[in-house]
């Protein structure tokens, strides 16, 4: 069935749908990933983006119940170059295409990735369109145009949850106040994850390492977090911009100094500005699982894997109280800091990332470690 991809600057491109007809609106972006394509489908960071694939040959290993990152696919079309529709792995328990049938998102194949990702990387990521029903170039390039994007736009809202659960049997459970949270150890250590889009990896870890994670929506102010006493709070990743979202940094800064913070992406802009300083929408966004970080207190170097379009402005923040602990040593931008005066520190990329790099876990046993010492 054929395709067509609009952007808002008018570039068109020609392909077919491998999961029957449809429609999607969002900004296009890319990943640079060899694999890991169901992680990416079911990280709720995605929200409100199309999102290309570099790597050309996408689906060979099908789909499986253990890596799925959220409940769902997040991303509003997904285009490959080739679409492999007789996967090989014993794990796998269905094609990508039925999955994304499944989830009614858009799958598109058969057109120039490779031409389609040159031309954000020069231009920068912009709105576009992806359509099997309207095949009118100029009609599409004018809908594309017309979308809201996501600068302002509070993308938060359509993923946090609306009720806390804890995290048992590595599956998400109803229940507030540590109630459902496994128990990995007779004396856990007591963990609240407030839920911006969080990635089920990340409440993985964390239990695994001795946490008992209660995971709370994002709206959740700072006097119900203390009364539940928590030994540590940590600040997930989750999709847009982060000056869109409402509330939170004010909770964040609410919460500053009470306990140890430990943010991740999003979390770690949601705590940028919580300390006083400013966010920007970066080009094209980095996203991929082969991006070089620094970390400036080692000096050593960390292939990391990454997904975020917003960054904060290091020049914005107070260098008496912030420590610039990495940076991404392809653009320079902020990559990790520290507060000197709180025990609070975060990255904006992912460490928890499955199926990898691994390279940055020891992020999650720092975070172990500032919440013993604060106990």
């Amino acid at each position: 069935m054929k395709a067509l991809i609009a952007l808002e600057d008018g570039t068109i491109f020609e392909g077919k749908s491998f999961t029957g007809p449809g429609e999607a609106v969002g900004e296009i972006v890319f990943n640079t990933s060899m694999s890991g394509y169901q992680e990416v489908l079911t990280d709720p960071s995605y929200t409100g983006q199309i999102v290309t694939m570099t790597y050309p040959l996408i689906g060979n290993y099908g789909i499986n119940t253990e890596d799925m990152e959220s409940t769902k696919v997040h991303p509003k079309a997904f285009l490959v170059k080739e679409y492999c529709d007789a996967p090989s792995n014993y794990r796998s328990s269905k094609t990508l295409a039925a999955f994304l049938q499944e989830n009614d998102v858009l799958g598109v194949e058969g057109f120039d990735t490779r031409a389609l990702v040159k031309h954000i990387r020069n231009k920068g990521a912009m709105k576009g369109i992806v359509s099997t029903k309207d095949l009118d170039p100029q009609s599409l390039v004018k809908r594309a145009g017309e979308w809201c994007g996501l600068v302002g736009q509070d993308m938060v809202k359509d993923v946090t949850p609306a009720e806390p659960y804890g995290w048992s049997n590595n599956k998400a459970v109803n229940g507030t106040n540590f109630e459902t949270a496994e128990q990995g150890m007779q004396e856990p250590l007591k963990v609240i994850a407030f839920d911006f889009g969080l990635k089920y990896n990340q409440a993985r870890i964390l239990t695994e390492k001795g946490c008992q994670v209660q995971i709370v929506p994002a709206k959740t102010d700072a006097k119900t977090i203390l009364a539940m006493n928590p030994d540590g709070i940590f600040l997930s990743n989750g999709p847009g911009d982060p000056d869109g979202v409402e509330g939170v940094v004010e909770t964040v800064r609410d919460l500053l100094g009470k306990k140890p913070i430990f943010g991740i992406c999003l979390g770690h802009q949601m705590l940028g500005l919580a300390y006083g300083g400013k966010s920007y929408k970066l080009k094209f966004g980095h996203r991929g699982g082969n991006q070089p970080v620094k970390d400036l207190t080692t000096g050593k170097v960390e292939i990391t894997s990454q997904n975020h379009g917003f960054c904060i402005d290091v020049d914005s923040l107070n260098k008496d109280d912030i420590e610039i602990t990495h940076i991404n040593l392809n653009d320079g931008s902020l990559e990790g800091m520290r507060h000197k005066k709180y025990p609070a520190f975060s990255v904006q990329y992912h460490p928890e990332h499955a199926p990898g790099p691994h390279d940055a876990m020891y992020l999650f046993d720092r975070f172990i470690d500032m919440m013993r010492e604060s106990k």
